[in-house]
């Protein structure tokens, strides 16, 4: 008897915990929570109620409130499965467990003052002789809760069938040696079971959150790359050099940041998703361009000094419009990085460069590894304002460049590598 107090004390503190936990959760919604609320709830009266009757310690001046307590009890214990089947976010069970209650309670109250379903007297508790209509509500309840779990389970795609067997058998362990043998454990198979319902609910509700999460992570994504497409796209349609110069350049950033990082070069900062990032957002290190006039983009001859000035705005202004277009719709990670690129890609190691005279390693790597592939491109490509100049010529302009225009390691990958940015 000792040990049969002490579980149902035990499964008292489980379920308060679980309510409490419930309550402080934030992964489900007011009506899940109420749910689970309800059900934990119920499990502490029917097994403290039972407690009462069953502890031994009988004294037949309080068979009447004993009376009343089993009568609660066994209207509330058929509408447990309707509870956890509300906890399990199926609909109408408030109307279903309404009509549970409602059919249990009637019948007890009737059948209580004629010792029919359960009586007390002078040794104690008795089952009476209609005591079988209770199991039957009871199995009732208990298949009603089966078929429950395998509607969840088919709603979930089965995605823990062996979490509803192992409910199920909980279940049936509490409630055959109740029914067969009157030893009284049923409240805590309930009570184990409800908890495992819990578990195995919130589990495939985190794995739905996760995949939808996954899947806006994708969204976004593809909104980014469609943002980025349709911002190079701009430049190509106006400037068709420009366009070609995009394309090329990523290609060019990528080989150098790969081969710094095969050479140990800047490992802190180079890893693979800095390389993706650089690759997929360098096309945009002109779209500041957009804001120059296409009397100056285009023009055939030598810039004269006012329209270099005003050329020169175009990286601090491609900074802006990405910022502007971007924020909101992508961490501001991303937004730096690709910000970065399109600002400072005309800085120099020296300081000399524009538009904020940064320096050495106070120039974002990516804008560092940016310089050396527009450069390099701007050479070797013909412009309107100039020829395609001999690759050898770009090189050793690339390599006079070195601590003065460019990152003097940077070069060195460049120069070391320079046959893999010559393959087409």
């Amino acid at each position: 008897m000792t040990i049969y107090i002490s579980s149902i004390i035990l499964i008292g503190l489980l379920m308060l915990a679980m309510i409490m936990h419930v309550v402080t959760y934030s992964g489900f919604n007011k009506t899940q929570k109420t749910w689970y609320v309800l059900t934990f709830l119920s499990i502490i009266i029917c097994s403290f109620a039972e407690l009462l009757v069953h502890s031994g310690y009988y004294n037949p001046s309080y068979a009447g409130i004993l009376t009343v307590i089993t009568v609660i009890q066994f209207s509330i214990a058929p509408m447990l499965a309707v509870l956890f089947s509300g906890a399990l976010g199926l609909n109408h069970q408030a109307k279903i467990g309404s009509i549970f209650f409602v059919i249990s309670l009637i019948m007890e109250v009737v059948c209580a003052p004629f010792g029919y379903i359960f009586y007390f007297n002078n040794q104690g508790y008795f089952r009476g002789e209609f005591f079988y209509i209770y199991e039957i509500l009871y199995a009732i309840g208990m298949l009603y809760l089966v078929i429950s779990l395998i509607i969840v389970g088919y709603k979930f795609q089965h995605r823990d069938l062996l979490t509803i067997i192992m409910v199920i058998v909980v279940l049936l362990g509490g409630i055959i040696p109740m029914t067969f043998f009157m030893i009284n454990i049923a409240y805590v198979s309930i009570g184990i079971s409800a908890c495992l319902c819990y578990i195995y609910y919130n589990d495939l509700i985190q794995e739905d959150i996760k995949e939808e999460l996954v899947s806006n992570q994708e969204k976004v994504l593809n909104m980014q790359i469609n943002i980025i497409s349709g911002l190079s796209n701009l430049i190509e349609n106006r400037d068709a050099e420009t366009g070609e110069h995009v394309v090329r350049t990523a290609r060019y950033v990528k080989i150098l940041a790969e081969d710094a990082l095969n050479d140990g070069v800047y490992t802190d900062v180079i890893d693979d998703h800095f390389i993706e990032l650089l690759y997929s957002l360098a096309p945009l290190h002109d779209v500041g361009k957009i804001v120059v006039s296409d009397k100056i983009l285009k023009k055939p001859g030598k810039l004269t000094p006012e329209e270099f000035e005003e050329i020169k705005k175009h990286a601090s202004a491609g900074g802006k419009v990405i910022r502007q277009i971007l924020e909101g719709i992508t961490d501001k990670d991303y937004i730096e990085f690709a910000s970065d690129i399109a600002t400072a890609h005309h800085e120099k190691w020296d300081g000399s460069g524009y538009p904020n005279n940064l320096s050495g390693e106070d120039i974002p790597l990516s804008a560092r590894i940016m310089a050396i592939a527009d450069v390099f491109d701007a050479l070797i490509s013909e412009r309107c304002y100039k020829k395609a100049m001999p690759v050898d010529k770009a090189v050793s302009i690339i390599k006079e460049g070195a601590g003065k225009h460019f990152d003097p390691k940077l070069v060195d990958v460049f120069v070391r590598h320079l046959d893999e940015f010559l393959d087409e």
